[in-house]
């Protein structure tokens, strides 16, 4: 028997926007992600300059 196709399948899938809960989820997420890669940034700017 042959297996389905990850693209065909995906193609039949209805389409479901995103809730406004979720919404929210990711950019908390990308926000927060991005908060604390400037704190991270920061610190080994801070803490561990490059020799020179």
């Amino acid at each position: 028997m042959e297996q389905p196709k990850i693209g065909e399948e995906m193609q039949r899938m209805p389409y479901e926007p995103l809730l406004p809960v979720e919404k929210k989820l990711i950019g908390w997420s990308l926000g927060l992600g991005v908060v604390l890669m400037v704190i991270l940034v920061f610190i080994s700017y801070t803490y561990f300059p490059a020799g020179g």
